[in-house]
């Protein structure tokens, strides 16, 4: 699988990246790890490898932190696996009731950031994350905290590289202006359905179908900066490729059109879906949801088309709903 290397970093990584979000049991905060977890979890990474994948996500709030556990059970057992990879994980979204009483809330106080990589750490049974990303806006952030807490897992050796995740260009710049290194990457929901990120060029100055406010310059400032793009939920939960019934009629057009394109060159559905997230010049790189190796194996045939400008444009315009302005 082609690699390339993220702005600012030494990392190289596949086009795609594997995500672990699927193992360990769920959002059940009451299951127990087990021996079928373990199998799934080294089945995951077996898949992934073979197909050339090395880049892998992570959060720490993931199945409750079982699915850094599992993860980290196949590492323990597989020496040499943890440097022949790039692990990042997340931090920062902290659920009700943690500790009792508390509501649901995002922190990215020092306090939480330095407890929260130390946790992963443990059941990631490693010495370090190679990016480390703030999950989703803390509107109470300070940036000298979290620029503090930044620079001790640095020079702890605990994360060589920071990142975001849900943040649109004011946070991201306010952000930076704190730190001493550069944001590596983004993490956003990127897809064929929610495609705001693509919209929000074509729809200015323009009254149908609406300007998604939030996206202004996201793109732009983060190819300026060298900020890796990483797209989650790039299949939209399998809905191009489930049941189409649940979705608008602009989607369900959509998925006909990919589902044409795909018996055309003989690849699955979501491969074009994938395919057209690879096409943008900014070097996207999709977060697959999916655990199973029989679905890896077909989003990796993304890898192999090329969608022309016309095909591109035919599906962001069936996905848009309305004609090119």
């Amino acid at each position: 699988m082609d690699k390339i290397v993220i702005a600012n970093t030494d990392l190289r990584v596949s086009r795609l990246c594997a995500g672990s979000m699927g193992l360990g049991g769920g959002w059940d905060k009451n299951v127990v790890l087990d021996k079928g977890h373990e199998k799934e979890a080294r089945d995951f990474l077996d898949a992934a490898l073979e197909l050339g994948i090395n880049f892998f996500d992570n959060a720490n709030i993931y199945s409750a932190g079982r699915s850094e556990e599992v993860f980290g059970r196949v590492l323990a057992e597989r020496p040499g696996l943890r440097e022949r990879i790039v692990l990042q994980s997340k931090c920062g979204i902290r659920w009700a009731d943690d500790p009792p009483g508390s509501p649901q809330r995002f922190d990215f106080s020092y306090e939480h950031i330095i407890s929260a990589v130390d946790e992963s750490l443990r059941r990631l049974r490693t010495d370090y994350l190679d990016i480390l990303l703030l999950h989703r806006p803390d509107v109470l952030w300070e940036g000298e905290e979290i620029a503090r807490a930044f620079a001790e897992l640095k020079a702890a050796g605990k994360v060589r590289y920071f990142g975001v995740s849900n943040q649109n260009r004011a946070w991201m710049e306010y952000l930076q202006s704190f730190l001493a290194d550069p944001l590596v990457t983004n993490q956003l929901q990127m897809s064929l359905l929610h495609h705001g990120f693509a919209e929000v060029g074509i729809s200015f100055n323009q009254d149908s179908p609406g300007y998604p406010n939030g996206w202004e310059g996201v793109v732009e400032y983060c190819r300026l900066k060298g900020v890796a793009l990483q797209a989650w939920s790039p299949l939209d939960r399998g809905a191009l490729t489930g049941d189409t019934n649940k979705l608008s009629e602009a989607g369900r057009k959509t998925a006909l059109l990919a589902s044409q394109y795909a018996k055309e060159r003989g690849v699955p559905t979501e491969a074009i879906a994938l395919a057209w997230l690879l096409r943008h010049p900014a070097k996207i790189l999709p977060v697959l949801g999916t655990t199973k190796k029989e679905r890896l194996a077909a989003c990796a045939k993304s890898l192999d088309i090329a969608l022309s400008r016309e095909e591109w444009y035919e599906l962001f315009e069936t996905a848009r709903g309305k004609p090119m302005p």
